[in-house]
């Protein structure tokens, strides 16, 4: 099945994307319920959910740079697998030039760095080492991007940054200021307010955005969600779902089909 693509640098992915959060665990709703899908999805499975993504016309993964998501792109690739891989650069493997290198060889086409870090680092002013890290991507051959959960990470960043794509998260479910990664278990907020600020100000960007985090951590109605995506996304964007098959075996063809008809 074909599907539209956009072009990020000099690279080109469809316009839906398939996000890895699911397959680590990152359920953002709770303990139990990230310890329910880590165990749901072994390696089989999540080469059988990127085929099936392959099937539908997805193109691109998105996930962490890190030695688990490596291992099963490693041997998707060496069975015939043909998704490509977005990294994310990931905190708890080091620090950003670390899981940089990670996505070097790990084959990724494009790299980001990881939005609750760009929260942190804008709001605490250590922003020192992100030139150094977005020449090293493009060194590498791959459009480089960053992400963030808030608008001021995205005003900041077109100030002092050259990055050929953004990442933008539709809602900031917790503050970053003080530690820029993911706390299990940590009370999350998803408010409306902050997705409108969200999509207001994608309009403003010269750049492709990658609209993520657009369901809410399965909190919002698909139908709902993906006919506001659809009103905001430009030609020139993607959007990232992430899908828990164990719940939803057709999810990612639904939501094509939703996308495709609002």
């Amino acid at each position: 099945m074909s599907l539209a693509a956009v072009r990020i640098g000099k690279e080109t992915f469809s316009k839906m994307m398939i996000g890895g959060n699911p397959f680590s665990g990152f359920s953002h709703q709770s303990p139990a319920r990230d310890d329910q899908m880590r165990h749901y999805y072994t390696t089989a499975r999540i080469r059988e959910t990127l085929l099936a993504a392959e099937q539908l016309g997805i193109t691109a993964h998105i996930s962490r740079a890190d030695h688990h998501v490596m291992r099963y792109l490693m041997e998707h690739w060496d069975q015939g697998g043909k998704i490509q891989w977005i990294a994310q650069t990931c905190p708890e493997v080091g620090s950003v030039d670390r899981a940089i290198s990670n996505a070097i060889g790990g084959h990724a086409r494009a790299c980001y760095i990881h939005g609750g870090v760009m929260d942190n680092l804008v709001a605490t002013g250590q922003t020192a080492e992100l030139p150094a890290a977005i020449a090293k991507i493009r060194a590498a051959g791959m459009p480089a991007g960053i992400a963030g959960h808030k608008p001021e990470v995205f005003d900041w960043v077109r100030k002092n940054l050259d990055v050929d794509f953004y990442m933008c998260s539709y809602y900031n479910p917790t503050s970053r200021d003080k530690n820029p990664e993911h706390v299990p278990g940590q009370k999350e907020w998803f408010h409306d307010d902050d997705r409108r600020r969200m999509v207001e100000l994608i309009q403003t960007l010269d750049r492709p955005v990658i609209h993520y985090k657009v369901m809410a951590a399965g909190r919002n109605k698909p139908e709902e969600a993906l006919a506001f995506v659809a009103r905001h996304l430009r030609p020139q964007d993607a959007v990232c779902i992430g899908v828990f098959t164990g719940d939803a075996p057709n999810a990612m063809a639904e939501n094509l089909r939703l996308l495709n008809n609002s």
